[in-house]
This record gives structure tokens, C-alpha cells and sequence, in this order.
């Protein structure tokens, strides 16, 4: 899986040169988790809401204490099965880019004053991060359409909604949002094909210049169709007057009149 949390877990695994098995076919549950399958024997590794509608295969009251303990100290965590038993919780610690606090605050400086986080993580973790990085408001736990119906409502009531998201549980609401921009190193081809921009790389810093290069070129836009529409009017305001302006306009070489 190419999910950051997937990821986190195959790099340690080959940093303590871990055996890994060859495994089937892989299915993502969106929101949930993953299953695949060693041996014959399905594996399932994702939240507890992964398994909450299984028969065969229900978390007793130890492995969700201490699923929540984790939690409680900031961990996102991944309960791991294979056939019909449990083997084992992961417990991942987010850890935040150093230079996101200061993105965040250039972004409020340029007049961005409303930044939400939504995240499929638990709620404690999301807003560990979200402290660190300068963020007040927080929407967690959420599944792909949550984010997309938030991104909804946030439309209703603002001007314009600009969403920023790597992964395909991001997709709906990427393609919801006036401006969808997904993250071009880290980006899933889901998240890539659904966004309006991508930005090349992991580095956040890179949205600071894409707002910019907007803004810039809105001006240039502006300027463009303020100049030609003043010509077109100035043009206009002579031929009904028939001034002299006008009539040396008309006597001037075509490519002359054209360069002009």
C-alpha cells in the first residue's frame, strides 16, 4: 500500500531486516484499512472499525484497552489479524514537518484566515498535530465522505474552498472543493487525476508559491483585459465623435495599426 502509515510500517520492518512473506492481492477499505492474504490465511491490518462488522472475528475488551491506550498517547493504531485470530497492534506516532507552523502562518498573513484539518485519524491524534502546528480547528475520525461533506458545507459558507490531500480517501473531497491540490510526491494517482494542481514534491512550502503565482497571474489577467477594453473604448468614444484621432487612426498602415 502506498498509504504514509503503510509505508512507516514496511521501513521499519527493513530497518530490523524482518522476514517479509510474499502476500495476495491487496484490498483497501476506505477510511479502514487493507486486507491481503499469507498463506492461504486472509490478513486484515487497520482500525478497529475494520472488524466491527465481522462475525468470526470480534476485538475482545483487553485488546481495545489497550488499543485505546495507545491512542491516548497520541498513536495512531492498526489491529492486525490473519485468519481467525488477532497477532498484534501497531501504534505509529504522527510527527509534524518543522517548517508547517511557519507555512501556516504565512498562509495567515496572506489573508487565508480559515484552515481546518480534516483527518481519518482519531481524534487525539489529530489534535496533537494540529497543536503543534498552529491549527484551531480540527475535524477527525472521518471517512471519505465526511471529508466530502464537510468540504460542502465549508462551500456553502465561504467564497471559495481550496482542499490540499495525498490520498484516495481525499479524492471526493479534492474534487468537491473549488480548488483541489494534491500533493505531487506523496500523491496517490487517485488524488493526482482528481486535483486541479498538483505540487511537486512533499514540501507544503511549495503552496505558499502556487497562491502566489495565482494571484499573479490573476492581476496580469486583470491588467490584460483592463488596457484592451480601455483601446476598444477609446476607439469607440472617437469614431462616434469622428475627431481627428480617429480619422489619423484610419490612415495608418495596417501593420503599424497592428503593433499598436
Amino acid at each position: 500500500s502506498n498509504h504514509p502509515l503503510a509505508q512507516a510500517v514496511v521501513r521499519a520492518a527493513k530497518d530490523k531486516q524482518l522476514w517479509m512473506p510474499q502476500t495476495g492481492g491487496l484490498e483497501n477499505v476506505p477510511g479502514h484499512g487493507v486486507i491481503s492474504s499469507i498463506d492461504g490465511e486472509k490478513v486484515r491490518i487497520g482500525s478497529l472499525k475494520l472488524f466491527a462488522n465481522l462475525n468470526d472475528l470480534k476485538p475482545d475488551e483487553a485488546l481495545i484497552r489497550q488499543v485505546d491506550a495507545l491512542e491516548k498517547t497520541g498513536r495512531s493504531t492498526m489491529v492486525v489479524s490473519k485468519g481467525s485470530r488477532f497477532i498484534g497492534i501497531l501504534g505509529l506516532a504522527d510527527t509534524a514537518r518543522p517548517n508547517v507552523p511557519q507555512i501556516m502562518i504565512s498562509l495567515h498573513e496572506m489573508g487565508i484566515e480559515h484552515l481546518v484539518m480534516l483527518a481519518g485519524d482519531n481524534d487525539d491524534v489529530a489534535r496533537n498535530i494540529a497543536s503543534q502546528v498552529g491549527l484551531t480547528e480540527v475535524e477527525a475520525e472521518l471517512l471519505p465522505e465526511d471529508k466530502l461533506k464537510i468540504i460542502k458545507q465549508l462551500e456553502s459558507k465561504y467564497k471559495a474552498t481550496a482542499m490540499i490531500g495525498d490520498g484516495v480517501n481525499d479524492a471526493p473531497a479534492l474534487a468537491a472543493a473549488a480548488v483541489g491540490i494534491a500533493m505531487g510526491g506523496a500523491g496517490t494517482a487517485v488524488a493526482l487525476e482528481t486535483a486541479d494542481v498538483a505540487l511537486m514534491g512533499d514540501d507544503l512550502g511549495k503552496l505558499l508559491f502556487a497562491v502566489g503565482l495565482s494571484r499573479a497571474s490573476r492581476q496580469i489577467i486583470q491588467q490584460n483585459l483592463t488596457i484592451s477594453l480601455g483601446v476598444i473604448v477609446l476607439l469607440i468614444v472617437t469614431s462616434v465623435l469622428g475627431t481627428h484621432l480617429t480619422q489619423s487612426i484610419s490612415l495608418t498602415p495596417t501593420p503599424l495599426a497592428a503593433l499598436a
